[in-house]
C-alpha cells in the first residue's frame, strides 16, 4: 500500500515518512502498512474537496446517479476481494466479511437512486404573481470518520450519500483496516467520480480531526465511534457551527418476555451477539429476560457459547474471529473480572483463548450487579450479560437507565407487550421478534449520548443536504 492516500483524483504515499503498521488480528503478525497523511496532504485534500465540489454541484441529480450505479457494480465485481481483505485485516469470519463487501454496493445502488428523489417543493403564495419554492441543495464538503469494526460498511454510507447528494467528501479510513477502504474508493474512481470530489485519507485520528473539522473549507461532520471522540469532535464542530452526524457506541438492551418460544429467542440472540466477536456498535450487551424463562435461556445461551467455533476468520468453518486488537483483550478482562468481584457468575468463558492472536472466548455473565462496570460501559467484545426481570415494568426501567440509545431489541409473542416496548424503550432503533437493522433504505442512529443524525435510509440523504428557500416575482 505504497500509494494509499487518494487526493484530487490521484494517487499518492504522502508527503511525509509516517506509516501505520497492519496487523492481521488471527496471528497478531504485521502484514503490510499504510501512508499516514501530513499537515500538507490535508491541505492538499481541502483544496481538492473545495475545487471538486465546485464540478460535481453541477453535476445532475442523473449524471451522479449513473456514475455511483457503475461504482455498484464495480464493487459487486471486486467484492470477494474487498472480503478477503476485511477478514485478513479486521478478522471477523469470511461470510461476514462477504455480507459487508456485498452489502456495500446495495448500499451504493440505495444512494444512487434516493439522489435523484431530492425533491424540493412549491409553497403557495399569499401574493399574486409570486412563486415560492424550496430547493435541495448539497450542503458542501464533507469530512468524515469511519471506524475499523465494519471498515467498508460504515465507509461506504458516508461516500455514498455525500456523492448522491452532490457534496465532495474527504474520508478519514481507519488506518488499523486500509485495504477494503483502498479498494472501495477505487470502484468510485473508476466509475467516473471526478477528481478531488472524494478524497481518502489514513492517519493519527486526533491530528486529522482537529485540523479538518475548524477548516472553512469543511461544511458537515460525520462520524463514527466511541461517545467520548464523538463529545470531543461535536465540540470542536460547535465552536466552528459545522453540521454534525454522530453515531457513537451503545449498550443495546435485548428484552425477553415470558411467551416466546425461549430456545428459538436464544438462537437468535447469540447469533447477533458474537457476530463479528461482539465488535458491533448495537450488540446487545444486557439480556433482560422474564424470571420465568431466565435459567432455560442461560442454560440454552451458554450452551451456544460454547460450541462456537473460534478461529481464524479465514479459516472453513469458523463462527467468530478474533478481536481486533490487542488492548482490546486486556478491556474485556478488566470488565469481566470486575463483575465476578462485585459478584457475577462466570457462566462460560471469561479468558483469552490463544496465545497467538487476539481470540477471546464467547462470554456468559449471569446475575450481575448494576454497580458492575460492564452493566454501565460498553464492552464492545463477545461478553453477554443475563439478568433476569419481575414485571415488564422494570425491563423497561433498566433498558432506559443508561445514557446510551441507539439500539435494542425485544421479544413478545402479545402484540400489546410488543407494542409497548416500541413505545417505551429510549433509542433511536429497536427490533422486535427479529434482527431488523441496517438495510440501506432505513435509517440507522441513536439518541442521547449515542449520537444524532441517521445514516441510511432518506434520512441519510437529507443530512448532507440544505434547504433553501427562494421566492421570486415575475418570470
Amino acid at each position: 500500500m505504497t500509494k494509499s492516500l487518494f487526493i484530487g483524483g490521484a494517487w499518492t504515499s504522502g508527503s511525509g515518512s509516517r506509516r501505520g503498521n497492519v496487523i492481521n488480528p488471527a496471528t497478531g503478525q504485521e502484514i503490510g502498512s499504510v501512508a499516514f497523511a501530513e499537515t500538507a496532504d490535508l491541505d492538499a485534500a481541502l483544496r481538492a474537496a473545495e475545487t471538486g465540489f465546485r464540478v460535481w454541484r453541477k453535476a445532475t441529480a442523473y449524471e451522479r446517479y449513473r456514475i455511483l450505479a457503475k461504482a455498484a457494480d464495480l464493487v459487486r465485481e471486486r467484492s470477494e476481494a474487498i472480503a478477503q481483505a476485511i477478514t485478513r485485516e479486521q478478522g471477523k469470519p469470511l461470510a461476514e466479511s462477504r455480507l459487508e463487501a456485498g452489502g456495500a454496493a446495495d448500499i451504493i445502488d440505495w444512494f444512487a437512486e434516493e439522489g435523484r428523489r431530492a425533491y424540493g417543493r412549491v409553497i403557495p403564495s399569499r401574493l399574486p404573481g409570486v412563486r415560492q419554492a424550496v430547493l435541495a441543495e448539497p450542503v458542501g464538503p464533507v469530512a468524515a470518520f469511519s471506524p475499523w469494526n465494519f471498515p467498508c460498511a460504515q465507509l461506504v454510507r458516508k461516500i455514498a450519500a455525500a456523492l448522491a447528494a452532490g457534496c465532495s467528501i474527504i474520508a478519514k479510513a481507519p488506518e488499523e483496516t486500509p485495504s477494503s477502504a483502498i479498494e472501495l474508493v477505487r470502484c468510485f474512481e473508476e466509475a467516473g467520480v471526478p477528481g478531488g470530489a472524494l478524497n481518502l485519507v489514513f492517519g493519527v485520528p486526533a491530528e486529522i480531526s482537529s485540523y479538518l473539522i475548524p477548516s472553512p473549507v469543511i461544511r458537515k461532520i460525520s462520524f463514527t465511534g466511541s461517545v467520548a471522540v464523538g463529545r470531543s469532535l461535536s465540540a470542536l464542530a460547535g465552536q466552528h457551527l459545522k453540521r454534525t452526524t454522530m453515531e457513537l457506541g451503545g449498550h443495546a438492551p435485548f428484552i425477553v418476555c415470558d411467551d416466546v418460544d425461549v430456545d428459538a429467542v436464544s438462537r437468535l440472540g447469540a447469533g447477533i451477539k458474537f457476530r463479528n466477536a461482539g465488535q458491533i456498535c448495537t450488540s446487545p450487551t444486557r439480556f433482560l429476560v422474564d424470571g420465568k424463562l431466565k435459567s432455560r435461556f442461560t442454560e440454552t445461551f451458554a450452551a451456544l457459547a460454547e460450541n462456537l467455533v473460534v478461529g481464524d476468520g479465514a479459516a472453513e468453518g469458523t463462527q467468530m474471529g478474533p478481536l481486533a486488537h490487542a488492548r482490546r483483550i486486556d478491556a474485556l478482562d478488566g470488565l469481566i473480572r470486575d463483575a465476578a468481584e462485585k459478584g457475577a457468575r462466570v457462566v462460560t468463558g471469561g479468558r483469552r483463548i490463544s496465545n497467538e492472536g487476539y481470540f477471546y472466548a464467547p462470554t456468559v455473565l449471569a446475575d450481575v450487579p448494576k454497580s458492575a462496570r460492564i452493566m454501565n460501559e460498553e464492552p464492545f467484545g463477545p461478553v453477554a450479560v443475563i439478568n433476569g426481570f419481575d414485571t415488564l415494568d422494570d425491563a423497561v426501567t433498566e433498558a432506559n437507565r443508561l445514557p446510551y440509545g441507539l439500539g435494542a431489541y425485544a421479544f413478545a409473542s402479545s402484540t400489546a407487550k410488543a407494542a409497548r416496548l416500541g413505545d417505551e424503550v429510549e433509542s433511536g432503533m429497536i427490533s422486535i421478534n427479529h434482527f431488523g437493522f441496517a438495510a440501506p433504505e432505513t435509517p440507522f442512529g441513536g439518541i442521547k449520548d449515542s449520537g444524532h443524525g441517521a445514516e441510511g435510509g432518506s434520512e441519510g440523504l437529507q443530512a448532507y443536504l440544505a434547504m433553501k428557500f427562494v421566492s421570486q416575482v415575475g418570470a
